[in-house]
């Protein structure tokens, strides 16, 4: 039998930072929306009923919390890369996306969002 990856969500992760290269931007820290989707293989988790053998996800957002609050983006596409390759540098993730919402980014629209992907090799 065949058994797909497994599927973690971290669905609305509100946060706040500076992003943006506009002077305002750079002044004041805005509102961003973060959803992750991670893939792993959980099966030795469920079987086992072990938290040793689960993917540590609560681990994974107090980073994601700390990187993001505590730095600064010119770019949207240079924090959903930090954040993507945050994700992925724990073992047990095999595929990885982020996306990153910065709202009321433009005028008549309800936000921008940028989305990027990245799967483990092997």
């Amino acid at each position: 039998m065949h058994r797909d990856l497994s599927r973690i969500r971290i669905k609305n992760l509100r946060l706040r930072t500076y992003v943006g290269f506009n002077d305002e931007e750079q002044e004041k820290r805005q509102d961003v929306v973060i959803n992750i989707r991670i893939d792993y293989d959980a099966l030795a988790a469920a079987q086992a009923d072990s938290v040793e053998r689960a993917l540590d996800y609560k681990t994974i957002t107090k980073q994601v919390i700390a990187h993001v609050e505590n730095n600064r983006f010119l770019l949207l596409e240079k924090l959903v890369n930090d954040v993507l390759e945050l994700v992925l540098a724990h073992p047990p993730v095999r595929h990885v996306e982020v996306e990153v919402d910065k709202p009321h980014a433009l005028r008549f629209s309800d936000s921008v969002s940028l989305t990027m992907s990245a799967s483990r090799e092997g």
